[in-house]
C-alpha cells in the first residue's frame, strides 16, 4: 500500500494495466490509486479463502485416500473381468452398423472410455520410507465406463467405420487426475495435480446425434422412400435457364420468366452438366408455403435423352464448321413458284447462314411461312424454330396456326413488350439450337427479322461512348452477329440453319446501317424487290441480286446450266421483262426437272 502512495501517476498507470485495469489514462491519480487499492484488498481476501479450503480438502482426502484407492483397485479388477467374458460373449460385428448408434469394431475396440472424472488415472502410493510401490495403475482410458458421468463424456465418439480402419481416440481430452500419495511419516501430502473438471460434455456434437442428422449408412431403399415421401408425383418439362449465380430455372411459357417456372439447383446442374437451353423432364418436390418456385427433385431426361448421354456430349464451340453440301430441297408436289425459284437461283443446304432482304410490302413473312412448311413436308425430323422478335400480334397467331408440328416451335416476342425481352427470347432459342446440335441434330431457325433484333439490343446494351449512324452503338451488333454466326454445317454431325429477314429501304438510316453490317457475313442472299410486288408481281424476287456462295456444292450439273442461262436472260434484256418470261416457263411446268429440261431448248 505503502509503494502505490509513493508512485507518480506513470507507475501507477502500469502498475494498473498489469493488475488488468482498462483505460487507465482516463483516471485521475487519486481515482487510480484508491482503485488500485480496492484490488489489492480483493485479491488478498480471495488468497485467503483458497488457502482455508484447500486445508480442509487436504484433511479430508488424507483421511480416506487409502480407503478410496483400496476399492479402486479392486473395482478396477472385478470390471476388468467382467470386460473379458462380456467380449467372449459378445456377437462378431464383421463391420455393419447397428441401428441404437453404438459403434463396435472387430479389431480396434479402443472405444474411448473414461472412469468417473478421468481417464488418465496414475496412482502411486508409498507406503513408510520403502518406496514400495502398491499398485500402480495405468488405465489409458482403457476401462469402459458407461455411467456417462466423466467430465468429457464422448460415447463411443471416434470415427469408427465400416471396414476395420477405425480411428478410436484413447487420449482423455476433459482432464487429468494425478494423485500421489506419499505417507512419509505422519505428513501426508496430497497433491490434486491438474483436476480439470470443466464439465465439458460434448453431447451436441456426439456422434450419435451427428448419426441423426446426417446418416451416411442409410441403405438405398431408405433413400428411395425417402425420395418418394418427397416426391409430388407431377412432372414438368421445360427449358432450362441458368443464371450468373449457378443455379436456374425452367422456363415454360414462351422461354420467358413466369409464376410457373420450376427451381434448380446448382448441385443438379453440375451433376448433369446441364446447360442453358436444355429441355428437362422431372418430378417436382413437394412445395412449402414459404417456397415461392416449385423445385425440380429429379431428372429423368434432358432433350428426350437418358441423363447418362450427357457425360459425353460435346461443346458446340468445339465442333467443325464446314460449307454446306448437304442440300435442304424446297419444291413439293404442287408447291409454289417462290421455293422452286429458291432450288434454283439460291439453294440451302444444312448449316446454310441465309439473308432475306427485303423492303417493306414486299411479302417476306409469307417467304419464311412457305420455307417452313416446305422443310416441314420434305424433312419431318429436322427441327423447325420460328423466332418472330418485335412482330405484330397477328401475324403471330397467323404463323402459329399455319405452322404446326412436332418439331416446330414458334417463339415470339411482340412489338408491345420490353426490349429486355426479345433481347431473353432471341438468347434462349440460340442456346436451344445449340443443345439440339450438339446432340446430332438439324435444325433451322427462321427469324423475322434481324433488323428488330440489333434495334433491341441497341436499348438494352451498356453504352460504348461510340455511335454509328443513325443512333447505332457499336456494341449492339455483337450480340446479333453472335447469332447470326452460329448457323454452320458440322462435320461430326449435325447442322444449324438461320434464315433472317433484314428490313432497308425504310426510311430509317440504323436499318441500313445495320444491313450493310450483315452483308457480308452470310453465305446466302435472296433480295425481294417492292418494284415488283406493287406490279402484283409475285413472288417478287431479284434474281440477279439473289445467290448462294458455293452453290456448286448444292446444286446437280443441270441445274446449274439452268441457273447461267437464267443469269445470262437478264444482261441481254431489262429486268422486269425477263422475270415475267422466267416466272411464265415456271409456270408452264410441273416441276424443276421439267423446267431445266425446257430452258435448254430456249435461246436468250
Amino acid at each position: 500500500m505503502a509503494d502505490l502512495e509513493k508512485m507518480s501517476l506513470v507507475e501507477l498507470r502500469v502498475a494498473g494495466r498489469k493488475m488488468g485495469v482498462k483505460n487507465v489514462t482516463t483516471y485521475k491519480k487519486r481515482e487510480l490509486l484508491e482503485l488500485l487499492l480496492s484490488i489489492q484488498e480483493r485479491q488478498a481476501e480471495e488468497t485467503e479463502e483458497n488457502t482455508e479450503e484447500k486445508d480442509e480438502y487436504v484433511v479430508v482426502e488424507n483421511t480416506a485416500k487409502e480407503e478410496v484407492l483400496e476399492e479402486s483397485v479392486q473395482k478396477n479388477d472385478e470390471e476388468n473381468d467382467e470386460e473379458i467374458q462380456a467380449e467372449e460373449k459378445r456377437p462378431q460385428n464383421q463391420g455393419s452398423y447397428v441401428k441404437n448408434n453404438d459403434y463396435y469394431s472387430e479389431d480396434h475396440r479402443n472405444t474411448y472410455r473414461a472412469r468417473r472424472e478421468g481417464g488418465y488415472q496414475s496412482g502411486y502410493q508409498y507406503q513408510g520410507r520403502t518406496n514400495n510401490v502398491r499398485g500402480q495403475q495405468r488405465n489409458n482410458g482403457r476401462i469402459n465406463s458407461r455411467q456417462g458421468n466423466n467430465p468429457y463424456s464422448n460415447q463411443n465418439m471416434g470415427y469408427s467405420s465400416n471396414g476395420n480402419n477405425s480411428y478410436q481416440s484413447n487420449s482423455n481430452h476433459g482432464g487429468y487426475q494425478n494423485n500421489y500419495n506419499q505417507n512419509n511419516g505422519s505428513n501426508g501430502y496430497s497433491q490434486n495435480g491438474y483436476n480439470s473438471n470443466n464439465g465439458y460434455q460434448n453431447n451436441q456434437y456426439s456422434n450419435n446425434n451427428y448419426q441423426n442428422n446426417y446418416n451416411q449408412n442409410v441403405s438405398e431403399p431408405e433413400k428411395q422412400l425417402d425420395i418418394s415421401q418427397l416426391d409430388s408425383g407431377e412432372t414438368r418439362e421445360g427449358i432450362l435457364e441458368i443464371m450468373a449465380e449457378g443455379y436456374g430455372f425452367i422456363r415454360c411459357d414462351n422461354f420467358l420468366p413466369g409464376d410457373d417456372d420450376v427451381y434448380v439447383s446448382h448441385a443438379m446442374i453440375k451433376k448433369y452438366r446441364l446447360r442453358t437451353g436444355d429441355i428437362l423432364k422431372g418430378n417436382l418436390k413437394i412445395r412449402s408455403q414459404t417456397e415461392k418456385f416449385a423445385a425440380m427433385l429429379y431428372v429423368t431426361t434432358v432433350n428426350g435423352c437418358p441423363v447418362e448421354e450427357l457425360l459425353t456430349r460435346p461443346k458446340f464451340e468445339q465442333l467443325t464448321p464446314i460449307f454446306p453440301d448437304d442440300r435442304i430441297r424446297l419444291e413439293t408436289d404442287g408447291s409454289s413458284i417462290s421455293m422452286r425459284i429458291m432450288d434454283i437461283i439460291a439453294p440451302i443446304g444444312k448449316g446454310q447462314r441465309g439473308m432475306i432482304v427485303s423492303q417493306p410490302k414486299t411479302g417476306k413473312t409469307t417467304l419464311l411461312k412457305q420455307v417452313a412448311k416446305a422443310v416441314k413436308t420434305n424433312y419431318p425430323k429436322m427441327h423447325i424454330i420460328v423466332l418472330l422478335i418485335d412482330e405484330r400480334p397477328e401475324e403471330v397467331t397467323d404463323i402459329k396456326e399455319s405452322i404446326m408440328g412436332h418439331n416446330v416451335e414458334v417463339i415470339y416476342s411482340t412489338f408491345d413488350e420490353l426490349p429486355e425481352n426479345h433481347k431473353r427470347v432471341s438468347e434462349m432459342v440460340i442456346e436451344r439450337a445449340k443443345r439440339l446440335v450438339e446432340h446430332g441434330e438439324d435444325v433451322m431457325i427462321l427469324l423475322d427479322s434481324i433488323t428488330r433484333l440489333a434495334r433491341a439490343y441497341n436499348l438494352t446494351v451498356a453504352p460504348s461512348g461510340r455511335t454509328l449512324s443513325g443512333g447505332l452503338d457499336p456494341a449492339a451488333l455483337h450480340m446479333p452477329k453472335k447469332f447470326f454466326g452460329a448457323a454452320r454445317n458440322m462435320r461430326e454431325g449435325g447442322s444449324l440453319t438461320i434464315l433472317a429477314t433484314a428490313l432497308v429501304d425504310t426510311g430509317s438510316k440504323m436499318d441500313d446501317v445495320v444491313f450493310e453490317e450483315f452483308k457480308g457475313t452470310g453465305n446466302m442472299e435472296l433480295v425481294l424487290d417492292r418494284s415488283l410486288s406493287e406490279k402484283r408481281v409475285f413472288p417478287a424476287i431479284d434474281l440477279p441480286k439473289s445467290s448462294t456462295r458455293r452453290d456448286d456444292l448444292l446444286l446437280t450439273q443441270d441445274e446449274k446450266d439452268a441457273s447461267y442461262r437464267i443469269r445470262k436472260a437478264f444482261a441481254a434484256m431489262r429486268n422486269e421483262e425477263a422475270l415475267e418470261k422466267i416466272i411464265d416457263l415456271f409456270r408452264k411446268t410441273r416441276n424443276n426437272r421439267e423446267f431445266v429440261e425446257m430452258i435448254r431448248k430456249i435461246h436468250f
